[in-house]
């Protein structure tokens, strides 16, 4: 059961039983962003800085590319339902769709169309913006999320050929978005301006923070095993959240539906990590971490955790986890 966490250079794998780690193979560009496929054993998908879409397929050890080259890739995933479909989206905001596990693809609708879009910006770069994470319906296969950076969070339920708009009352600035299979409707988002969540697939929200001391939240997972037990990143903003040495992340536990709870048993006390990748694992409980110490592990839902596995060298920016089953 490997992990891939990917950093702004490589993508390391980590082979957590054996305690050991090695640099992916065949990547030609720097790794922004990744997804397992649930689907396919093995199988996972980066995306680049300038070279498009890879795959592994021998659990990431090995890449190669499959299309969409001299596009920069923000957002991948794999669809939970359709075996070989996968989504991408790029900077300018666009989304792709292949159905044949990356040897061709097709954009879908432009999201540009939409109203909002003339108020999309990303800050660093004001004159343009980027589809930041992509999150599909567990049952559904035309129907996901679309999280621009920054703006709005749209979606579709044909697969692309319309789009709704953001609603009021909804997230902002979307960093990632997570969806369980036995609430297939309720989403629960991490977001720049805050923790978000709806019980409706997005047509209203609420934002519950009592307990979170920090209001700028970079990721989200869910217990397998639990559809109400969150865990999510966060740090005081975005210039402490994402690079090592000068960072304030930390973890979040939601322990009523009102209500956060932080998060101390294997983190740092005061916080000086990045606010760490999260992402769902296996079995009921069982959820995973990256930051730059290393791949962290928890059984309990998120209430606990211990280091799993390190690296040769430590990173400065972590761009994706994954955990292949």
């Amino acid at each position: 059961m490997p992990i891939l966490v990917a950093t702004d250079r490589e993508v390391i794998v980590i082979d957590v039983e054996r305690s050991t780690s090695v640099s992916a193979q065949g990547l030609s560009d720097r790794p922004t962003c990744f997804a397992a496929d649930a689907l396919v054993h093995g199988r996972a998908w980066c995306g680049t800085h300038r070279d498009g879409v890879f795959r592994t397929d021998d659990g990431g050890r090995s890449w190669r590319s499959v299309g969409l080259a001299g596009r920069l890739i923000m957002a991948i995933t794999a669809s939970p339902v359709e075996r070989d479909v996968v989504w991408a989206g790029t900077e300018p905001s666009e989304v792709w769709r292949s159905a044949n596990a990356g040897t061709t693809w097709e954009p879908t609708s432009r999201l540009e169309t939409l109203p909002s879009s003339s108020e999309w910006s990303f800050p660093p770069r004001p004159d343009t913006h980027h589809v930041r994470w992509i999150a599909c319906h567990p049952l559904e296969p035309e129907r996901f999320w679309v999280a621009i950076e920054a703006g709005a969070l749209v979606s579709t339920i044909d697969g692309g050929r319309t789009w709704r708009d953001r609603v009021a009352g909804g997230p902002w600035d979307t960093h990632e978005l997570a969806v369980h299979r036995n609430a297939p409707d309720t989403l629960r988002v991490s977001a720049g301006d805050g923790y978000f969540e709806s019980d409706d697939a997005g047509a209203t929200w609420r934002s519950p923070s009592t307990g979170l001391d920090v209001g700028y939240l970079r990721s989200v997972a869910i217990d397998p095993g639990q559809a109400d037990v969150v865990v999510v990143s966060a740090s005081f903003g975005p210039y402490s959240a994402y690079v090592a040495g000068r960072s304030d992340g930390r973890l979040y536990r939601r322990v009523t539906p009102e209500r956060w709870e932080r998060v101390r048993d294997g983190w740092p006390e005061p916080p000086n990590t990045i606010a760490p990748l999260l992402c769902a694992g296996a079995k009921a409980g069982e959820l995973w971490a990256a930051d730059e110490r290393g791949v962290h592990r928890s059984d309990d839902g998120g209430n606990s955790w211990r280091r799993a596995s390190g690296y040769s060298t430590s990173p400065q920016h972590l761009r994706g986890l994954a955990l292949l089953l």
